[in-house]
């Protein structure tokens, strides 16, 4: 390491003692791609702050680097995965999913979904055991007496680590399908009359038929779909703690629940005191653009350029879809920046740059910035609310699609589908967001919602993190439905008692009533006698 680092470091570390706080050790559980880009954010203002970091990753990671100038630490385990076989199963998840999946109704999404999850499942609980059975790896862990693990809810193991370590556990996630881990993990409620359940495609105000539909989807992810094959994964970690337990049991015991997601891209709805939404916690001020880039962009004059990136994880675009889309970008006066890997389009006009990397919120804060094509992913969302620029949504997996349906429900985006994409639906959909001035009036409404808080997302994460490492947990914000079994919490024993308790009197009643008559009749027939 540099010496500058370790003088850095070595103050990060002094400054700790002079400050309300302490330093304290922090174990990661990361996930891939822009989960990890999201986490590192965090992970980053928690080393500035003095803290130490060490990252928990297979020897298959992909976008957890080891190798990247950091100050973090990286525990690296063997796994039976290579990178390229990771990244092998996570594109074919993520092409099945994108081409070929139905839309249509949540109940469309089976057996094909569940056929996705359980492969990303089998291939992720390998990696688990590999992590949790490693000794050497366990027997370092334990000997650093961390004072916290933050994980990421989506690639599950971090609760079990936690465990193992006995050590609290902070949660960071968009979203989990179907809500299921924030519900039954979390405590967390969703009503589904006017929470659109995630993969639904739905916004918050909802129609008669839009709610019967959000409701057979609840039925759908409660009762049927499993993201992850919890026999498989309660076996484990029954396994590896040594007594009865399941995946969702064992997820209870976060102490915080850090969602990335906020009031400006979700509706209202009931949240608990250790959930805290933390969504735009990545963003930032725009940084001037690299010379040749901020040289086209000036070029483009009153009419701006659209910003244009499906994200880091497709690069397989059809060459049918390429040039549908490139023919349409030629056609509009506005200069286009596009992130693209592949084979150039034929149909590529002249006022269109292709790029394999964007710098993409300093251009999304870029003043000449017009408009924002997109796939829908959390991270270019916000990035996009944090600078007020309105969107045309190309969703293609996971809860992108929830995302545009919320920003075109709050009059901020235009949405497209990627299979039936043609150049005229594209042109029609940026000369409505970038001429009618009612999209960027409502894209800029949203960005001063999210710039107008208390105290910014990332501090609020850090907050929580630290909040744990100094108390040792939150107990006290846990709800205590998690003391309850499922008949309790749903109150089955008390109305049961009370119906017992009406049938009881009404027997009592009855019987009382009966033998009233009885008495009665007797003694009017014994008087007749008479």
């Amino acid at each position: 390491m540099p010496g500058k680092w370790i003088w850095v470091l070595l103050l990060l570390q002094l400054s700790c003692y002079f400050s309300s706080g302490s330093c304290g050790k922090v174990l990661v559980w990361p996930m891939e791609y822009s989960h990890w880009i999201n986490m590192k954010v965090i992970l980053d203002e928690l080393i500035l702050r003095g803290h130490e970091l060490t990252v928990v990753r297979p020897s298959s990671a992909i976008f957890v680097d080891s190798n990247e100038t950091s100050s973090m630490k990286f525990e690296t385990f063997p796994s039976s995965f290579n990178t390229d076989e990771m990244i092998d199963i996570i594109s074919g998840i993520i092409n099945l999913w994108t081409y070929e999946l139905p839309r249509t109704t949540c109940l469309a999404y089976s057996p094909l979904l569940e056929n996705l999850f359980r492969k990303f499942s089998d291939t992720w609980l390998n990696i688990c055991k590999e992590a949790a059975l490693n000794k050497e790896l366990m027997s370092k862990l334990r000997k650093a007496r961390f004072d916290v693990m933050i994980a990421d809810a989506i690639g599950p193991c971090g609760e079990l680590l936690a465990e193992l370590l006995e050590i609290p556990l902070v949660y960071t996630l968009r979203i989990y399908p179907g809500y299921t881990m924030e519900k039954y993990s979390g405590g967390l409620l969703v009503p589904p009359s006017y929470v659109p359940v995630i993969l639904s495609g739905l916004s918050g105000q909802m129609t008669f038929m839009e709610r019967v539909e959000n409701f057979i989807c609840m039925l759908y992810f409660d009762f049927w779909f499993e993201t992850f094959e919890s026999k498989k994964w309660s076996s484990l970690y029954s396994e590896v703690l040594g007594r009865p337990t399941t995946l969702m049991e064992t997820a209870s015991r976060a102490e915080i629940w850090l969602i990335r997601s906020y009031w400006d891209l979700e509706f209202p709805r009931p949240t608990l005191p250790n959930f805290d939404f933390v969504g735009g916690l990545h963003c930032r001020p725009a940084k001037p653009l690299p010379k040749e880039m901020e040289d086209f962009v000036q070029s483009s004059g009153d009419n701006g350029v659209v910003v244009f990136s499906l994200g880091s994880m497709v690069v397989n675009l059809t060459d049918e879809t390429a040039n549908a889309i490139a023919s349409a970008l030629a056609q509009i006066p506005q200069k286009i920046i596009w992130r693209f890997e592949g084979k150039k389009p034929d149909t590529l006009g002249p006022n269109t740059r292709l790029y394999k990397w964007l710098p993409q919120n300093d251009l999304l804060g870029h003043p000449k910035t017009k408009a924002f094509i997109t796939h829908g992913g959390a991270n270019g969302v916000y990035e996009a609310i944090h600078h007020g620029v309105p969107m045309v949504g190309i969703p293609l997996f996971g809860e992108q699609r929830d995302n545009i349906a919320h920003m075109v429900a709050k009059g901020a985006a235009v949405q497209l589908d990627i299979r039936t994409l043609s150049s005229k639906d594209l042109l029609r959909a940026l000369e409505t967001v970038i001429s009618n001035p009612l999209y960027k009036k409502n894209a800029m409404w949203l960005s001063t919602i999210h710039h107008d808080q208390p105290m910014k997302p990332l501090d609020r994460a850090v907050f929580w993190i630290e909040f744990v490492m100094r108390h040792k947990g939150a107990k006290h914000l846990r709800p205590l439905a998690h003391n309850l079994t499922w008949y309790q919490y749903h109150s089955l024993d008390v109305i049961g008692f009370l119906l017992a308790c009406v049938a009881t009197v009404m027997f009592l009643v009855t019987k009382c009533c009966l033998l009233a008559y009885q008495t009665v009749f007797k003694m009017g027939k014994k008087t007749k006698r008479e």
